[in-house]
């Protein structure tokens, strides 16, 4: 297979990451009326069940004695899975709320988040457009919030939480596989979402035999829909470029956006539409900057969902 071949097979191995992401509130809007920690524990243990089946099938285990050998990466992984966690459930409870349209905001603000933590975490210095992409961001945010006389907490965490994630990545030095890190993760966090479904059976409050066979396979399937995407992102980021890479990402919150509106009936008043303008303002200028420094191979602010 040439380059160009590879590039075609990365491209759409990511067109197809991005647009699975994209369509999550249909999968967990089906799965009510499960609440979003139950949805959260499934996913959890689910996930982390087909990583061991695969890893064990390629006898792929080795890796794992970086995590005990390593107290650094072992805290970074540790760190990462809490941050994912938070990523997760307030995304479902977004969903399950009503509150797509605001998650999707989340991940139009991500880049933007990404780029301000560069600054303000790992002292990087920023071109003229970035900084002026991050300015509208913050104009946007101070619109959105006086608008609605409320922070959007949604959209904030999610942007934050998954740039942090990133941050806590990028800092430690993971250097783990995309499989291996979903592994990894999933394994400090299925204790607890052991313990969750535990104290959720005893209160009466799970769902997973009781609301017939179609819902108890699409809480297993929750494992595959992790995983799946993520490995498809994984294999576009080796044979496509970064910038490419940094404009498929868009397709996930429109997707989002178009799935509340359109698909489940989520209102978006003026002021909302206005804000979330703002930021595609922002966008445009972090999406100009990277294609004007593409020869000089600067990364573009990517989000990968999960």
């Amino acid at each position: 297979m040439d380059g160009r071949d590879e590039t075609r097979r990365g491209a759409l191995q990511g067109l197809l990451a991005y647009a699975v992401w994209g369509v999550f509130p249909l999968y967990f809007a089906a799965l009510k009326p499960a609440g979003a920690w139950e949805i959260l524990a499934h996913r959890i243990l689910w996930t982390l069940l087909l990583c061991a089946l695969v890893l064990l099938a390629r006898r792929d285990l080795g890796w794992a004695r970086q995590l005990w050998q390593r107290p650094r990466l072992g805290l970074g992984v540790t760190t990462a899975a809490l941050l994912i966690a938070v990523n997760w459930v307030v995304y479902v409870a977004a969903v399950l709320g009503g509150r797509t349209t605001e998650a999707a905001l989340g991940y139009f603000l991500n880049p933007i988040v990404t780029v301000a933590l560069g600054v303000f975490v790992l002292r990087e210095r920023l071109r003229a457009l970035q900084w002026v992409a991050v300015a509208i961001g913050a104009v946007a945010f101070v619109y959105l919030s006086v608008a609605a006389r409320a922070v959007p907490v949604i959209a904030i965490t999610l942007a934050l939480s998954f740039g942090l994630y990133g941050l806590v990545k990028k800092k430690v030095g993971v250097s783990l596989q995309a499989m291996h890190s979903l592994a990894a993760e999933t394994a400090v966090l299925a204790p607890v979402a052991a313990v969750m479904l535990v104290v959720l059976t005893a209160r009466g409050e799970t769902t997973f035999t009781t609301e017939g066979p179609l819902h108890t396979a699409l809480l297993v399937a929750a494992g595959v829909a992790t995983a799946a995407p993520l490995l498809l992102f994984a294999g576009a980021a080796r044979r496509v470029p970064l910038v490419t890479i940094g404009l498929l990402q868009f397709i996930t919150p429109v997707l989002q956006l178009l799935c509340g509106v359109l698909l489940l009936h989520e209102h978006m008043t003026t002021s909302r539409w206005t804000g979330f303008a703002i930021v595609w303002v922002a966008l445009a200028v972090l999406t100009v900057d990277s294609v004007r420094n593409l020869p000089r191979r600067s990364p573009a602010p990517v989000a990968v969902p999960s």
